[in-house]
């Protein structure tokens, strides 16, 4: 190891990682598999691409190069040498919009290149559903497809020139009539011309084994469509010249509805005269609601193209017309296609839950027949699965004869191990049987390589063999993928993982309790890597922030995975390895929500945290920033508001305070109000809503000492609403109180403190803490649970905590679910309880963004509606402030906290029209603008008690 890291530094001007985290970060790709690499290497041209190819061969260190890692048959993950280009061999190096070409490098993201084309009315055809992080090497390697190949073909259909690296480290640029082949290559295909004519399947999406019949005279000698789909084991990728094709003008989508997906399944081919850009198929399995499809159980997706809307609508009318359907729809919409085709793109997520919570894997996640006999396919398919007491749910590309499913496959067993083999064995067959391919998209892997004799023939996989040897005589690049393979059975990622249930805090409801099972839940499709962010997606700022893999929700999770298999990170919840890689998360929560597996590294890492640090020295701002609650009702008290802000105002001593508690040195210290938002209500006269239905408004530490005006202004609007507002009583017995009178056998107890929903405890990982705070709250509050009083909550992290973190920590608490689901945000309990009541007319542009957690956890769905009623025009924007909490303000977040302000908050109140108001429902995230941008942003109910007047 030190030999070979000692050589590679000294040959490459790129990046090379050989500890544990680097390492850690790409056992994995999106596949069952896992294998351990001895480095990684981010090489930053083709020469630190043939030095690295130099020191490897030298040492005899096998070589793999990694796009994305959302591959799904394990060719991204090797023993050996990593090479990762989407670091800095990322560029679209040209683009000539009259010859209709691109020249890329290896590890441009599929989205950057249809970015550039866009604007000459040009785009790559193929479209995988991970083309928001997935590279264009990666897509060449695969010979990816996508949605659109019915029309634009395969990515080999899109390449018109390659420039590789053999093993040996000469450069050859690939392309028509043996342009580019090694020496020995075109012997080999004459000298058995006859089966190669005859030994490949005749389907559009033929991807297993080796593209040899590219080779063939009748085909063009095309050396570098031969290449395609050769899963980084024949050479590697430097530079590719790409295909662009015209992109329509206009487009329409018909939405078809089938009794089921059988029926979808032989309708597909029969729509392909009609000339479609798409034709995918999905069962309402995968629906999470089918308001907005037509009526069925399984739908086609055909989408059509023309000049002009109503050329693209007529041909769309033209498919439903031509479809023998139960109920269709046609939607020109643009959002409404969006909408449609993200349910599609997160179904390779969405898949690996079963309908009751069970988890389900790829492995034969991408199998082809002819369109033809799809129908047939799929029953036999069904019935093979039964045979097995496994459950999968298929959708895909229908038109095209290729099928994805996840199935629920228990590879945590050696019994259920060997029903994977034994299925996969019998389905190899069944594919054979109907004519089809066992990839019809992301490749053979190690998934599928073991089986390709039953395919093509002992005889043709010897041919393989024998071109691998031509290509790459040292069997240096990818070794055990495609040929001479490892079998399918091995190096599952699962091995490592231990057998019983980690001791954890968390009750983790949607995993049974278990750790393990909760972090299984990523499977690398890496949506967390998209960037730019579009619409109101959250996730993940940190690594939009950093553009490192470690800071991404997938990296993250990968490092619990070592963590818990304890292999590569051996010190357990000890580990500085992870504990660095969660230091930059937000705990935005973004991924709950915009993961299609619903990661939740937010309640990963407090679970981390509290392991790390159980009896060690935390820490100073999780003393400073976790015990906020503490500190500040001690102010409050004590009536220090106005020292504290003297102090912080004398810059030596703020400074001095900043170093002792944690706090970046760039941050201001936030003004403590004059008067607590508690202090005001007792001393307040009730106003005109007394005597309407009560409303428990939760005092937040947020909106009780930093900003008492959200509370008076939320209160002044409830009660113009009709609402009759109480605050969290103390323990009395009977009834709702109004938080001023106490029961004298309750004083005691109660003056130990105020509810508090633990937020700031559960981010900093003190759970002991936050869950006696949590306690504490119930008792006060129940006097509201014997109830059906609801419990509003003004800032939205804290109602987020009291919806999630409250129930899941305290999940042998029956009262912690009950005061979960009586939390409702401002503008929820509006719409709820005083559904006719009008705001009044505020008529002006609203900019700002949407807090992360409102969005991860509550949804704003009432909150726009509001908007809307009081003229508040204007979409808000996503992601996060970067503030989070205690986040930005810890020391070394800050410019992480910054960059992530700039992402998309920042940018967007910068362009907001005149007039515009800034809407800001989080105190982060009105800290964040104040700071940053010297722009007061603030809350919905500040502005409509505003429109009040």
């Amino acid at each position: 190891m030190s030999d070979l890291e000692a050589a590679l530094r000294g040959a490459v001007r790129g990046e090379v990682g050989c500890d544990v985290t680097s390492r850690a970060l790409t056992t994995m790709d999106a596949s069952n598999y896992r294998r351990v690499p001895l480095g990684v290497v981010a090489p930053r041209d083709a020469d630190d691409v043939a030095a690295v190819l130099e020191v490897c061969r030298e040492r005899g260190v096998p070589v793999v190069a990694r796009g994305g890692g959302t591959s799904i048959a394990g060719q991204a993950t090797g023993t050996g040498v990593v090479l990762d280009f989407t670091r800095h061999m990322n560029r679209l190096v040209s683009l000539d919009p009259g010859a209709r070409t691109a020249v890329v490098q290896p590890g441009l993201v599929l989205d950057r290149l249809q970015e550039a084309a866009a604007p000459h009315g040009l785009r790559f055809g193929p479209d995988p559903s991970t083309h928001g992080r997935c590279t264009l090497g990666g897509m060449i390697g695969n010979n990816s497809c996508g949605s659109h190949s019915v029309a634009w073909g395969t990515t080999a259909d899109s390449v018109r020139e390659l420039t590789v690296l053999t093993a040996r480290g000469r450069s050859l640029r690939l392309g028509r009539d043996w342009a580019g082949a090694p020496e020995g290559l075109r012997e080999l295909v004459s000298g058995d011309l006859a089966r190669l004519r005859t030994g490949f399947p005749d389907l559009p999406r033929r991807i297993s084994g080796y593209a040899l019949d590219a080779l063939l005279p009748e085909h063009g000698a095309d050396v570098a469509r031969s290449f395609c789909g050769s899963e980084g084991t024949l050479g590697v990728l430097t530079e590719a010249v790409v295909r662009l094709v015209e992109a329509p003008r206009a487009r329409a989508l018909a939405v078809l509805g089938y009794a089921d997906e059988t029926g979808a399944a032989e309708a597909a081919a029969g729509l392909l005269p009609l000339g479609p850009l798409t034709v995918e198929g999905m069962a309402a399995d995968l629906v999470p609601s089918p308001d907005g499809l037509p009526r069925g159980g399984a739908w086609l997706f055909v989408e059509t193209g023309g000049d002009t809307d109503a050329e693209a609508r007529a041909r769309a009318e033209a498919v439903v017309r031509a479809a023998d359907v139960v109920d269709a729809l046609v939607v020109t919409d643009p959002a409404g296609q969006r909408a449609l085709w993200r349910i599609r793109e997160d179904a390779s997520g969405t898949a690996t839950r079963t309908a009751d919570g069970s988890e389900a894997w790829p492995g034969w996640e991408d199998c082809a027949v002819p369109p033809a006999r799809l129908g047939g396919y799929l029953r036999d398919f069904r019935a093979l699965l039964s045979a097995h007491g496994l459950r999968g749910t298929p959708y895909g590309h229908f038109g095209d004869g290729c099928i994805h499913v996840r199935i629920d496959f228990d590879l945590l067993t050696d019994a259920g191990v060997t029903r994977f083999r034994r299925f996969s064995e019998e389905l190899a067959d069944l594919v054979v049987a109907h004519g089809g391919s066992l990839s019809g998209e992301h490749g053979d892997g190690q998934a599928r390589a073991e089986l390709l004799p039953r395919m093509y023939g002992a005889q043709t996989v010897a041919l393989f063999e024998r071109a691998k040897g031509i290509w790459d005589p040292d069997d240096l690049l990818n070794p055990g993928m495609l040929v001479r393979p490892a079998p399918l059975d091995a190096n599952l990622r699962f091995a490592v993982l231990p057998r019983e249930p980690v001791d954890v805090e968390f009750g983790y409801p949607s995993d049974g309790g278990d750790f393990a099972a909760a972090v299984r839940r990523c499977v690398g499709v890496a949506k967390c890597r998209t960037t730019p962010a579009t619409g109101p997606a959250v996730m993940c700022p940190s690594f939009r922030a950093t553009g490192e893999e470690e800071h991404s929700t997938r990296g993250r999770a990968r490092l619990l995975h070592e963590m818990l298999a304890g292999e590569l990170v051996t010190d357990g919840w000890r580990s500085t390895e992870v504990r660095d890689a969660l230091d930059l998360c937000l705990s935005c929560r973004g991924c709950r929500s915009d993961c299609p597996v619903e990661v939740d590294m937010a309640t990963y890492k407090a679970e981390f945290l509290h392991h790390h640090y159980a009896g060690r020295r935390r820490p100073a701002a999780h003393y400073t920033m976790g015990w906020l609650p503490v500190w500040l009702r001690w102010a409050s008290r004590l009536r220090l508001a106005p020292v504290v802000n003297a102090l912080a105002g004398v810059r030596p001593l703020a400074a001095a305070g900043k170093r002792l508690g944690g706090i970046a040195g760039e941050r201001e210290v936030p003004r403590l109000a004059g008067e607590t938002f508690s202090r005001w209500w007792r001393k307040r006269r009730r106003g005109p809503g007394g005597g309407g239905e009560p409303v428990v408004l939760w005092p937040d530490t947020f909106t009780e000492h930093l900003s008492p005006s959200v509370g008076r202004a939320a209160v002044r609007v409830l009660e113009a609403a009709g609402l009759r507002v109480v605050l969290p009583p103390a323990l009395r017995a009977g009834r709702v109180g109004d938080g001023r009178t106490r029961s004298a056998a309750a004083l005691l107890r109660s003056r130990r403190g105020r509810v508090c929903c633990g937020l700031t405890y559960v981010s900093t990982g003190q759970l002991d803490r936050a869950r006696t705070v949590m306690r504490r709250t119930l008792d006060l509050m129940a006097p509201v649970l014997e109830t059906r009083v609801p419990v509003v909550v003004l800032e939205p992290s804290c109602a987020a905590a009291l919806r999630t973190d409250l129930p899941e920590l305290l999940h042998d608490d029956p009262r912690a679910a009950l005061l979960a689901s009586r939390v409702l945000t401002f503008a929820e309990a509006l719409e709820r309880h005083a559904p006719d009541w009008t705001p009044p007319a505020v008529d002006r542009p609203a900019v700002g963004q949407t807090h992360c957690h409102q969005h991860a956890v509550l949804g704003d769905t009432a909150d726009r509606r509001l908007r809307e009623a009081a003229g508040l025009t204007g979409e808000l924007s996503g992601g996060c402030c970067g503030l989070a909490g205690n986040f930005g303000f810890e020391e070394g977040h800050f410019e992480v906290s910054a960059a992530c302000a700039e992402d998309r908050l920042l940018p967007a109140v910068r362009e907001a029209p005149a007039g515009a108001v800034v809407l800001a429902d989080g105190f982060s995230c009105r800290t964040q603008l104040e700071q940053l941008a010297g722009v007061r942003g603030r809350h919905l109910a500040e502005v409509l008690a505003e429109g009040l007047e």
